[in-house]
């Protein structure tokens, strides 16, 4: 009995080792299959990195997570932010409402909050735990009032591996406006 459950065991395991050995000739990684793709996104990153404005300063701000370093988003805020600097800004543990639409780095859009009527117009609810880290990143720079646009490196959206018709090593672009930090209480 006992070496009938070593067989079987041993079985087991073999099973899924011989399997992947037939399924090598299949299976193309993701780094090459979207490798032109990725590449195409990385150009135009660079390009975006490297535009200034009229004056020669750089159009895109370099925002980094303060809880990670290497999380990094490119912003250019379209409002005065010395008018929006005493508004309340999010936590990473904040609820926050905000005005979007996403589109990829050819301008195809994907996701928009024009179309939500709760909890407001045109508003998305969510906390920013429940967010890409490029938006977490981006959120926790603003303040209520602000509007900018975000480009978010694949590395903190969705990957190497995308999302529905995102596809993987996909640079986005989002139009956002933070609208507003529901749930904030003082602590005094």
């Amino acid at each position: 009995m006992k070496k009938f459950a070593l067989l079987l065991i041993a079985s087991l395991l073999l099973i899924p080792s011989v399997t992947s050995c037939l399924n090598d000739d299949e299976v193309v990684d993701t780094w090459t299959e979207y490798a032109e793709w990725r590449e195409t996104n990385d150009a135009w990153l660079e390009e975006m990195r490297n535009l200034t404005d009229d004056n020669g300063n750089r159009y895109y701000k370099e925002v980094r997570g303060a809880w990670d370093f290497n999380a990094c988003v490119y912003m250019h805020y379209f409002n005065d932010t010395t008018l929006t600097r005493g508004n309340l800004t999010p936590h990473y543990n904040s609820w926050v409402d905000v005005v979007y639409k996403g589109q990829l780095y050819d301008g195809t859009p994907f996701d928009s909050s024009y179309l939500n009527t709760t909890p407001a117009d045109s508003v998305f609810r969510t906390t920013m735990g429940n967010v890409i880290t490029g938006w977490a990143v981006a959120l926790s720079d603003m303040h209520v009032g602000d509007s900018c646009e975000v480009i978010v490196p694949y590395s903190v959206g969705y990957s190497e591996t995308g999302s529905g018709s995102i596809l993987p090593y996909s640079h986005l672009v989002f139009n956002m406006k933070l609208v507003g930090v529901p749930f904030y209480e003082a602590k005094l």
